[in-house]
């Protein structure tokens, strides 16, 4: 049996005709049900032990019912679920939905959609991080997917054994260890951000129990969106949210090649049995998508590496050419996360990585290296919008055996942050890096999220046979590198509009950057007579390279300020027959309660230096608002 639980604002459907011929067409065609979990469902053949599986199904939609808190239940019969098997006969899937309504309407109200018909429905999904599961059920219980392929180290990760500490900028450190939901060896009362870090770090658990606030955001802003017609974890994005994308996309890959990086291309889909690769899986902790071509059994790539390392592999390379820097902007990089962790922008299986490949003579070249590539990062992050300091909270993972030949240098990399940071060491090299750090955002549910990222990898160069030539001729093996920069562009992107969402809690005004404002200045005509001297204006400012909209509705002067407010647009501008006579212009500035006055000139000279040396893309919509498509609501 297969289920799709969906936690509902909303069911409807409408029978439209018959799709088995022993069925009776009830009365009511036509039903509509609110606040409930529906479960779509489909008996298949092999389900002999009804009395098993119904007790497995009803066991499994009473435990999401408890964890969404729903007492509704809808059953819908829905065989376009099934995948590679057939259904049960008519006689069985009745007495399937018969005993399992039975079993559920002591505990709940339950309504079902009518058997053997085909129907035309409407759901709207509630959008929370539980709000979409898939099960099948056996006669044993819920079926573990068998197709999933789960690396080594993930399937190891769980039993690594690790110390924590806390290094101070001194170079002091100090172990630290939970004791209940306290963390002991260290004072954190002046680094409160941080100790909520080293509470989600140390704890491990993952799964998101409420809503982010930045789902709200990114909706309201019509920025992001889920997509229903694929698998979850793979967004949508409307014209504001690709430009906001694109504009991160093209930041990050400027500083990155003006850092010495060649940018390459490869492929989204790799061989799982290469034997290079399949070490590789088994060292990394991710789940894979697997697809079976026609040809072989092959994976989505979860990162650029693979890419890459092959690329070094065929490659001709000398001491002289170190540090050799590759660079790839993935669209995408996948990962099967559970369920239970996607959440939004923050964790997603389909994704955007930037992501930089070093390979260096050695590891004190590495070193140096690496200290640059950090420098870079703090740029790229900086030009966003962040506060590397403030924004961030700084995390070390290391083996005892580099950590002791290496203090200095993880002293150096620590300093950067002027702030204590955590430090993960384990005594054996169990991936196969021995030093990596993140920059981590601690978002208004105080999960962290690792965005900035580099490691010293000392093993793949052996592994994918990279060489380099040394000064006396010998072949050796470089170490390599791996910086995201940035993070994913999605996860940026979250953190944004954390950060924001925690601001608007203290009483600030959110906003974007102006650079990243899908409009950066909006023109409220006062009547209809204003509307071609403000169409010049719009004209003038667009050949600059302004993103400018125009509130030609009829409504309010006071309404569109209103709304351009809500709608986050940092320069507001209301323009009537003084503004036509005087060549003056009273700009709205938000967040700030002072309006002042500006020649056309000197408005489109503020947005050209706020905005200088950052990328630009065109307005993503119409001009005049009467043109533009609301997406959401």
């Amino acid at each position: 049996m297969r289920i799709l639980l969906l936690h509902a604002d909303k069911l409807k459907f409408e029978i439209t005709k018959k799709a088995l011929k022993d069925v009776k067409m009830p009365e009511q065609k036509k039903q509509e049900f609110e606040d409930c979990l529906s479960v779509f469902w489909v008996a298949e053949e092999g389900d002999k032990n009804i009395e098993q599986v119904v007790e497995n199904a009803a066991t499994e939609i009473k435990e999401v019912a408890k964890q969404v808190n729903e007492k509704k239940i809808i059953l819908y019969p829905y065989v376009h679920l099934l995948f590679g098997s057939k259904p049960a006969p008519m006689s069985t899937a009745l007495k399937i939905e018969k005993k399992l309504e039975e079993k559920l309407k002591n505990d709940f109200e339950v309504g079902k959609a009518p058997f053997g018909f085909y129907k035309s429905f409407k759901i709207n999904v509630k959008g929370h991080p539980l709000s979409e599961l898939s099960r099948v059920i056996t006669s044993e219980g819920k079926k573990k997917k068998e197709e999933e392929d789960v690396s080594e180290a993930l399937k190891k990760e769980d039993t690594l054994k690790s110390k924590w500490y806390i290094f101070e900028p001194s170079g002091k450190l100090n172990e630290i260890e939970m004791d209940g939901d306290k963390v002991k060896g260290f004072d954190f009362s002046n680094y409160k951000n941080l100790e909520k870090f080293v509470k989600y770090e140390m704890k491990k658990v993952r799964a998101t129990e409420k809503e982010p606030p930045h789902i709200k955001l990114m909706k309201k802003m019509e920025l992001v969106d889920y997509e229903p017609g694929s698998d979850p974890g793979n967004l949508r994005y409307y014209p504001k949210g690709r430009m906001i994308k694109a504009l991160l996309e093209e930041w990050v890959t400027k500083n990155v090649l003006d850092y010495g990086a060649m940018e390459v291309e490869t492929p989204v889909m790799y061989d799982f049995e290469h034997p290079s690769m399949k070490k590789y899986l088994n060292r990394f902790p991710a789940r894979q998508y697997v697809i079976e071509t026609p040809n072989k059994k092959t994976f989505l790539r979860f990162a650029a590496c693979f890419g890459q390392f092959l690329i070094a592999h065929d490659a001709g390379i000398s001491y002289k050419n170190l540090p050799l820097r590759l660079y790839e902007l993935t669209k995408y990089s996948f990962r099967v996360e559970q369920r239970g962790e996607l959440a939004g922008l923050r964790r997603l299986r389909g994704f955007t990585m930037p992501d930089c490949h070093a390979f260096c003579k050695d590891i004190e070249q590495s070193k140096e290296e690496m200290m640059k590539r950090l420098d870079l990062s703090k740029k790229i992050q900086e030009g966003i919008g962040f506060n590397v300091e403030n924004d961030f909270e700084l995390a070390i993972r290391i083996t005892e055996d580099f950590y002791r030949e290496n203090k200095e240098f993880v002293k150096e990399l620590a300093s950067k942050m002027g702030k204590p940071v955590l430090i993960e060491m384990w005594k054996d090299k169990f991936f196969y890096f021995v030093l990596k750090y993140e920059w981590n955002f601690v978002d208004a549910l105080d999960k962290a999220s690792a965005l900035t990222t580099d490691q010293f990898d000392v093993e793949n160069a052996e592994t994918y046979g990279i060489t380099y030539t040394d000064e006396k001729g010998k072949k050796r093996n470089p170490i390599i590198l791996h910086l995201s920069p940035s993070g994913a562009i999605e996860r940026v992107m979250y953190a944004f509009l954390e950060k924001t969402y925690m601001e608007q809690q203290k009483g600030n005004h959110p906003t974007f950057p102006l650079w990243l404002s899908p409009t950066q200045i909006r023109l409220c005509p006062v009547s209809e007579s204003h509307k071609e001297f403000v169409n010049e204006i719009a004209d003038k400012m667009e050949r600059e390279n302004i993103r400018v909209e125009i509130d030609d509705r009829n409504e309010s002067v006071q309404k569109k300020i209103r709304d351009g407010e809500i709608d986050w647009v940092p320069l507001i501008v209301v323009i009537g027959d003084k503004e036509k006579e005087s060549g003056t212009f009273p700009v709205r500035f938000r967040g700030q309660k002072d309006i002042k006055n500006m020649p056309l000139d000197e408005m489109i000279s503020h947005i050209k230096e706020k905005t200088k040396d950052k990328p630009w893309k065109p307005l993503p919509v119409p001009r005049e608002m009467t043109k533009q498509v609301r997406f959401v609501g």
